[in-house]
């Protein structure tokens, strides 16, 4: 018998797993569930941008086993492939391109008895914080139409918002899983560097800035997903220590009395935070305190500036390395957007010993922010500095992108670059999410809980940071909050 929306939506991911595992309901019944709500609202919200229907059906007839035997799942359409499935990563240069493997992120997703019938909407190549490529059109925010959900992992934040399905896969380079967890009213995790490999298929993901999750409804479910993937892969970048037990086993567990330091302060926003995001930080405190955690204003001590501008270094070097990669594999790189095109035109600038210099400066961000952490458990601060952005806000100027992509038609990147007026785009852009970076340069976990909303009824969260290792703690203080302040089955209009 076909579940109802109502009956399937007031589930997590494991408690899908669980009527599926009692014989209560059927995975072929789980899919049309979330079949039917995907042809039900992702007409409005632009969500998934790949479906794989009867492959998911064949799958969900077949034997499965593992936690997450017969839930439904989607794949970000950024670094999730599974071989034969669309590749395009966002890009109309890569548009028919077929993914030749799986990754080993999503065999492992697999082998736990997911059930993917889509890919979800990523901005192109993952290079935005909100999610709006050219290829796919913009993804729209369950909570408000006419806002984004964020980026890069925008498509997937929306689908999970909307309840298309309880949980869905993500990633985080510069704040991609946090964000849209931020701006639409999820719980997000980024685990810490290395924990989540990526080989033998692929090297460390952008100079080991970047890494893959998951966004969902519930700790849990993440904890589990995580769980799933977390793996010593010896022809890794890093043979991490992992966790002592598995993450579902902190659910619940007591985090102790923990020392948590917050602030708000960013170099790229002399204004400070905007009040929506003071005003998350500022409750999420207030209910650690309740807890009986030692909450007090304190920050690392880092030059936020010099953090700000060797990201951009690797940013934008990584940026040119793709695009001339795919150049040389055949593929027509004018058919990427002009504002990646922008990013690789000033990455191409950059000198050796500038790229050098940037990662070398990991390290001194890294001692800082570990300096913190003698003194504090936990860094507290806004998930991202404002409520999520309408649709269409963050563009690049009409007339700077047309003038942008002739000077790039005519080998003039150097030109462009030296004028200084992309780069004060692109600043713009990032002064709306200042705080994820941190977590990402210094390659330490991050997480963002949903425990605010404005007064208009939009979500913003706040974010955690802790030291190597702390994917437990983490898991355990996240349960603690939801638990005080249950964000699980709050619904948006969509």
């Amino acid at each position: 018998m076909a579940l109802t929306f109502d009956e399937y939506s007031s589930h997590d991911a494991l408690g899908l797993a669980e009527l599926v595992r009692t014989g209560q309901t059927t995975a072929a019944e789980l899919l049309e569930a979330a079949l039917a709500r995907l042809a039900e609202v992702d007409g409005t919200i632009n969500s998934v941008v790949h479906r794989h229907e009867e492959w998911a059906s064949k799958r969900a007839a077949a034997t499965l086993s593992g936690p997450f035997a017969g839930v439904p799942f989607l794949l970000k359409n950024l670094h999730q492939p599974i071989a034969g499935w669309p590749d395009d990563s966002g890009s109309r240069a890569l548009r028919g391109h077929i993914a030749p493997a799986t990754s080993p992120v999503v065999a492992r997703w697999l082998d736990a008895g997911l059930v993917p019938f889509g890919q979800t909407n990523s901005p192109e190549f993952g290079s935005k914080g909100v999610t709006e490529p050219q290829l796919h059109g913009p993804t729209r925010n369950p909570w408000d139409l006419d806002r984004s959900p964020g980026g890069s992992s925008g498509g997937s934040a929306a689908a999970v918002a909307a309840g298309i399905v309880p949980a869905a896969g993500a990633s985080d380079g510069g704040g991609s899983i946090r964000i849209p967890a931020s701006w639409a009213g999820l719980f997000g995790l980024k685990p810490g560097r290395g924990l989540v490999p990526e080989a033998p298929l692929a090297a460390e993901t952008f100079h080991g800035y970047a890494t893959q999750g998951v966004l969902s409804r519930s700790v849990r479910d993440s904890a589990a997903l995580l769980d799933a993937v977390i793996a010593a892969e010896p022809s890794g970048s890093y043979l991490s220590a992992t966790p002592q037990r598995p993450l579902l086993q902190e659910v619940g567990a007591d985090p102790g009395k923990l020392r948590i330091g917050f602030g708000h302060r960013s170099p790229l926003r002399p204004e400070g935070a905007s009040p929506e995001a003071v005003a998350a930080v500022a409750a999420t405190a207030k209910l650690a305190a309740s807890l009986g955690h030692h909450v007090e204003e304190a920050e690392p001590d880092i030059d936020w500036t010099e953090l700000a501008e060797d990201f951009l270094t690797l940013w934008f070097s990584n940026a040119a390395f793709n695009l001339a990669e795919l150049s040389r594999l055949g593929f027509d790189v004018s058919q990427v957007e002009v504002d990646n095109r922008i990013l690789a035109a000033l990455g191409a600038g950059i000198k050796a010993v500038d790229l050098h210099r940037a990662r070398q400066r990991w390290h001194e961000q890294t001692v800082a922010l570990t300096k913190f952490f003698d003194r504090y458990d936990l860094f507290l601060t806004p998930t991202a500095a404002e409520a999520p952005p309408k649709i269409g806000s963050l563009d690049t100027p009409a007339p700077l992108a047309a003038l942008s992509a002739r000077v790039l038609d005519l080998r003039g990147g150097r030109v462009l670059a030296a004028t200084g007026v992309p780069r004060k785009v692109i600043m713009t852009n990032y002064r709306t999410v200042p705080y994820t970076q941190l977590a990402n340069v210094t390659g330490r976990p991050a997480m963002s809980v949903p425990l605010h909303w404005t007064a208009d009824g939009l979500p913003i969260g706040s974010q955690f940071v802790g030291p190597l290792g702390s994917e437990p703690l983490l898991i355990r203080l996240a349960a603690q909050l939801e638990e005080a302040q249950p964000w699980k089955d709050r619904r948006p209009p969509v």
